[in-house]
C-alpha cells in the first residue's frame, strides 16, 4: 500500500470515528425528541385531533422541518459560517464584525443578538435535561401507574448525580456515549419501521402536500400545533456550535445516519396512534412489545443523561467564550482532561444549573408541563441564528440581496412560524425561558458596562507611560528582578506601580506593562501571540493576545517573550495586581440596582492571580476603593 493510499485510509478511519463521536454529543437533544413529540401534538401541549389527516399532515410537518432546518440551513449553509473551524452564535457574530461593514451602532446591534442567542441557549440548558430526564422516566408509568410517585423524584436524583460528577469530566465515559447513542439510534429506528410495516402507506406522509392540506384545511389548529411540531428539532443549533469539536464532513455524515432513524420512529408512533389511538398515552413507549418496555426506560434514560452532558458542557464552553470577551466576571475553570482542550468546568456555573433543574422539575412535576416551556429558546435562537447568517452571507460572502431573500428568506418564515406559535405558550410555561434569557441578558449587559466604567475611572487622571519616563527622576533606587505589572491600558502608567513607588521608593531594574488582549476569534496562533514595545529606561510593554476559545497564562506568554531577547526567570519575577473594592457612590452612571448587581458580580469574581495562571507566592496585590 502507497503512502497515499495509506494516509487516506487513516483519513477514512479518523472521519468515522469523528462521525461516531458527533452522534454521542452533537445529537443527542435532538435525537431525544421522539419520546415526546408526537404525544405532546396530539396531547394537551398541541390539542390536534387524532385522525388519519392530521397525522399525515403533521408527520409531513416534521419531516420537512428537520430537512428545512437541519439539513438544508445547518448543515449546508450555517455550517459554511467557518469561523476558523469554530461554530456557535459568538464565532458567528464575530464573523459578522469581521466584514468591514459593522459601525458602531451595527457592531452593538450584532453583538445584543448574540448575547440574546447566548441568553436564550441558558434558559435551554436548564429545560434541556428536565424534559429529557422526565420523559425517559416517565416510561415506568406505561409499565404500571404504581412508579407514577417515583418519577419525579427519581429524574431528579439522577439529574443531580450528573451535576455531582461534572467535577471528574466526561473523557472516561466519554467513549461509550457514541456507542451508546448509536444502539439508542438502531433502536428506536428499527422499533418505527416494524410498525411502518404494519401501516406502508404512512410513508405517504413524505409528501409536502400532506402537511399544505394540513394547513388549509386546519390552519389556526395548525399554527398551534407548531410550537409541539417544533420540539422534533430542538438541539439543531447544536450541529454548528460543536463543528469546531467534530468538522463539518463527520457531523453531515451522521447526520444522515441520525436522520434516518428519527424519520422512521416519528413515521412508526404515526403509524401507531392511526392503528390505535389508545396508544397515545406514550406512543413512543407502546412501539416496543412489552417485554422490552423496561430495557427500553434503562437505554431511553441513558440517551437523554448523554444529551443533558452535551448541552451542560455546552453552557461552560460558551460561558467561559462569554468570560473571554468580558460579559461575565472571571470564574474558575478547570480542564478535565489532559489531552481535550475542550472539556472544561466551570463550578459556579455548574451548581447553579443543578439548583435551576431541581426546582424546575419539582415545579412542573411532568414532561407534558415541562414542554410548554420548551421551544421558546430555542426557536428564538434559531432566528437569531438565521439573521446573523444573513448578516455573513451579504457582506462576508458577497451574496446579492435576492439571493439572501430567496435563500435565508425562507429560513426566517419558517423560524418565525415556530417561534411566534411558541408565544402563545408563555402563560402556561414558555414565560420560564423568558425570564431566564432576561436575568442572564441583564448580567451580561450589567458587567460589560459596569466594567467600561470602573475602567474608565481608574484610568481617568492617569499619566502617559512615556510621559512619566521622559520627566521620571531616575535617581529612585533600582531594585535587581523583573516587575510585571498587569493593566488593561499599556499606554498609561499602572496605579499598582504609582503605588509601589510611594510607599516602597523602588523601581525594579526591569519593568513589564502586561495586557492581557482578546481578541474576537476562537484562537489565536502562538506566532501573533506576543507584541512586545520597548520604551526604554528598562521599561517595556507586552500585549498577549488570546481568541475566546482560550484561557490566558501569564507565565506561558513570558516564556514567548524570549523571541525579543526577553527571559523570565519567575523566582525574580514579581507581579503586581491592582485589587479594587467597590462602594457605591452617591451619583453613579449606573442605575442604583445596576450598581448592586456590579458590586455583588465583582466581589463574586477570580482573583487575577488564580484566572491568568500566575504563582500565588510571586504576587504583590495593591488595593484601593473605587465608588462605582
Amino acid at each position: 500500500m502507497d503512502a497515499n493510499a495509506k494516509e487516506a485510509q487513516m483519513t477514512a478511519a479518523r472521519h468515522r470515528a469523528l462521525a461516531l463521536a458527533a452522534i454521542g454529543v452533537v445529537f443527542g437533544d435532538i435525537g431525544t425528541s421522539p419520546l415526546y413529540m408526537m404525544k405532546e401534538t396530539f396531547g394537551e401541549t398541541g390539542n390536534m385531533a387524532l385522525n388519519e389527516t392530521t397525522v399525515m399532515g403533521v408527520l409531513s410537518v416534521a419531516f420537512w422541518s428537520l430537512m428545512i432546518i437541519v439539513s438544508i440551513k445547518y448543515c449546508i449553509f450555517i455550517m459554511r459560517a467557518d469561523n476558523k473551524g469554530e461554530g456557535g452564535v459568538l464565532s458567528l457574530a464575530s464573523l459578522a464584525l469581521r466584514t468591514g461593514h459593522a459601525a458602531t451602532r451595527r457592531r452593538k446591534a450584532i453583538w445584543f443578538l448574540a448575547l440574546l442567542g447566548l441568553a436564550l441557549f441558558y434558559g435551554d440548558a436548564l429545560i434541556t435535561p428536565s424534559v429529557s430526564v422526565l420523559s425517559a422516566v416517565e416510561g415506568l408509568k406505561v409499565a404500571t401507574p404504581a412508579f407514577s410517585s417515583l418519577v419525579v423524584p427519581l429524574a431528579t436524583c439522577i439529574l443531580v448525580a450528573l451535576f455531582v460528577f461534572q467535577s471528574r469530566g466526561t473523557h472516561g465515559v466519554a467513549k461509550l456515549f457514541g456507542p451508546i447513542m448509536v444502539l439508542w439510534f438502531l433502536v428506536i429506528g428499527t422499533l418505527g419501521l416494524i410498525e411502518i410495516f404494519e401501516r406502508p402507506g404512512i410513508l405517504f406522509a413524505l409528501n409536502p402536500l400532506y402537511a399544505i392540506d394540513l394547513v388549509i384545511a386546519e390552519p389556526w389548529v395548525t399554527f398551534v400545533a407548531l410550537g409541539s411540531i417544533v420540539l422534533c428539532v430542538t438541539g439543531a443549533e447544536a450541529i454548528y456550535a460543536d463543528m469546531g469539536h467534530f468538522g463539518k464532513g463527520p457531523i453531515r455524515t451522521a447526520w444522515v445516519g441520525v436522520a434516518t432513524c428519527l424519520v422512521l420512529n416519528y413515521f412508526g408512533q404515526g403509524a401507531l396512534l392511526l392503528n390505535d389511538p389508545r396508544t397515545l398515552q406514550n406512543p413512543f413507549y407502546l412501539l416496543a412489545p412489552s417485554w422490552a418496555l423496561y430495557p427500553m426506560v434503562v437505554l431511553a434514560t441513558c440517551a437523554t443523561v448523554i444529551a443533558s452532558q452535551a448541552v451542560i458542557s455546552g453552557v461552560f464552553s460558551l460561558s467561559r467564550q462569554a468570560i473571554q470577551l468580558g460579559y461575565l466576571p472571571r470564574m474558575d475553570i478547570r480542564h478535565t482532561s489532559a489531552t481535550e482542550m475542550g472539556q472544561i468546568y466551570l463550578p459556579q456555573i455548574n451548581w447553579l444549573l443543578m439548583i435551576g433543574v431541581a426546582i424546575i422539575i419539582l415545579s412542573f412535576q411532568t414532561s407534558s408541563n415541562l414542554t410548554h416551556a420548551y421551544g421558546l429558546a430555542v426557536t428564538g435562537a434559531m432566528t437569531i441564528d438565521t439573521i446573523l447568517a444573513m448578516i455573513v452571507a451579504r457582506w462576508l460572502w458577497g451574496w446579492n440581496r435576492w439571493t439572501i431573500y430567496l435563500v435565508f428568506g425562507l429560513f426566517l418564515f419558517v423560524d418565525v412560524m415556530f417561534l411566534t406559535s411558541n408565544m402563545l405558550k408563555i402563560p402556561t410555561g414558555g414565560w420560564l425561558p423568558i425570564l431566564v434569557a432576561i436575568g442572564a441578558l441583564t448580567l451580561f449587559m450589567v458587567w460589560s458596562r459596569g466594567r467600561e466604567i470602573l475602567t474608565a475611572k481608574l484610568y481617568r487622571d492617569a499619566m502617559p507611560i512615556r510621559e512619566f519616563l521622559e520627566h521620571w527622576d531616575r535617581t529612585t533606587e533600582r531594585v535587581s528582578g523583573t516587575a510585571v505589572f498587569m493593566s488593561s491600558n499599556p499606554a498609561v502608567v499602572p496605579t499598582a506601580f504609582l503605588h509601589n513607588l510611594k510607599h516602597n521608593h523602588v523601581v525594579h531594574e526591569r519593568v513589564v506593562i502586561m495586557k492581557v488582549d482578546v481578541e474576537d476569534i476562537p484562537r489565536v496562533p502562538d506566532a501573533q501571540r506576543i507584541q512586545v514595545d520597548k520604551l526604554g529606561k528598562g521599561f517595556f510593554t507586552v500585549v498577549v493576545h488570546y481568541g475566546f476559545m482560550e484561557r490566558p497564562d501569564v507565565p506561558r506568554a513570558l516564556e514567548l517573550c524570549r523571541q525579543y531577547g526577553m527571559s523570565f526567570d519567575l523566582m525574580q519575577t514579581t507581579f503586581f495586581l491592582g485589587r479594587e473594592t467597590l462602594i457605591p457612590a452617591s451619583r453613579s452612571e449606573l442605575r442604583r440596582w445596576q450598581a448592586a448587581i456590579f458590586i455583588a458580580l465583582q466581589a463574586t469574581a477570580l482573583s487575577a492571580t488564580r484566572f491568568f495562571r500566575i504563582p500565588a507566592n510571586r504576587v504583590v496585590e495593591m488595593g484601593s476603593q473605587v465608588e462605582i
